[in-house]
C-alpha cells in the first residue's frame, strides 16, 4: 500500500499552481495523508477505535501491534529509499521517475509480506487485520508491475485502500461505519485533487491508483477472510 517518499511537486503533469494557499494546502495533504502513512492510521482505527477488532488485547499489546506496523511498514522502507540514495542507487529520495521506484517498490513489498505473515501465524490477531496487511503487498505489487508503464499514484493507492478495508469493515457489520467511510471519501477525494492539482498526476493515474487499492483489499479479503 506504499509510495515511500514521493513528492508532492513532481512531473506527469505540467501543472503549476498559482494560488499559493492552495498550493500549501495541498502539499500538506500529500504529507499528512503520504501513503506510507495510511496503514498506521487504519491500524491505529481498528486498534483504538474499531469496537471488537481488538477486545481483550491489554494497552501493552495494542501498543507493540502499533510498534511492529510502525516499524516494518514505515521506518524500514524510509530507510531503504534513504541507503539508496547514500549508495547512488536512486536519483532522490523524492522517487520521481519510474526508474527510481523499482528498487523500493520491491523492498517495501518484501516488508509487507513479512509484516502480514508475522501476523498471519498468531492467530490472537484479528483476521480483518492480516486481511489489510496482504493487501497492502498485493498493492505494492501491482503498483510495480503498473509502474513498468506509467507512474500510478501511491497516494491514490492508499486511499483507495484505506476505503477498501473501511467498505469490508462495513460488510462485516461489527460497528456503525457511516462516519468512518464518509471521512476516508473525504479525504481520498482531497488527497487525489490535491495531486493532479499540483501537477503530479494524471486524471488516469488517480483512477488506476484508485482502483488498485480498491481491488487488492477485495482480493486479500476474498483469499484470508
Amino acid at each position: 500500500m506504499n509510495d515511500l517518499v514521493e513528492s508532492p511537486s513532481t512531473e506527469t503533469t505540467s501543472t503549476d499552481p498559482s494560488h499559493p494557499l492552495l498550493k500549501m494546502f495541498s502539499v500538506l495533504l500529500s504529507y499528512v495523508f503520504h501513503p506510507i502513512f495510511i496503514p498506521l492510521y487504519v491500524v491505529l482505527f481498528l486498534v483504538y477505535v474499531h469496537p471488537t477488532a481488538f477486545v481483550g488485547f491489554s494497552d501493552l499489546a495494542k501498543m507493540q501491534t502499533i510498534v511492529i506496523i510502525f516499524l516494518n511498514l514505515v521506518i524500514y522502507p524510509l530507510v531503504t529509499v534513504a541507503l539508496l540514495k547514500a549508495l547512488g542507487f536512486i536519483d532522490s529520495i523524492f522517487l520521481r521517475t519510474q526508474k527510481d521506484r523499482i528498487i523500493p517498490y520491491i523492498a517495501s513489498g518484501i516488508f509487507f509480506f513479512w509484516t502480514y505473515t508475522v501476523f498471519k501465524q498468531q492467530n490472537q490477531y484479528p483476521p480483518i487485520l492480516t486481511s489489510f496487511l496482504f493487501g497492502i503487498f498485493l498493492a505494492s505489487s501491482a503498483a510495480l508491475i503498473a509502474n513498468i508503464y506509467f507512474k500510478v499514484s501511491m497516494h491514490a493507492i492508499a486511499a483507495g485502500g484505506w476505503l477498501g478495508i473501511f467498505f469490508l469493515l462495513f460488510i462485516q457489520n461489527d460497528m456503525l461505519m457511516t462516519w468512518p467511510i464518509c471521512l476516508a471519501l473525504l479525504i481520498a477525494g482531497l488527497v487525489c485533487s490535491a495531486r493532479i492539482y499540483l501537477g503530479s498526476h494524471s486524471p488516469k493515474d488517480i483512477y488506476l491508483g484508485c482502483l488498485i487499492g480498491l481491488l487488492t483489499q477485495w482480493v486479500a479479503s476474498n483469499i484470508v477472510l
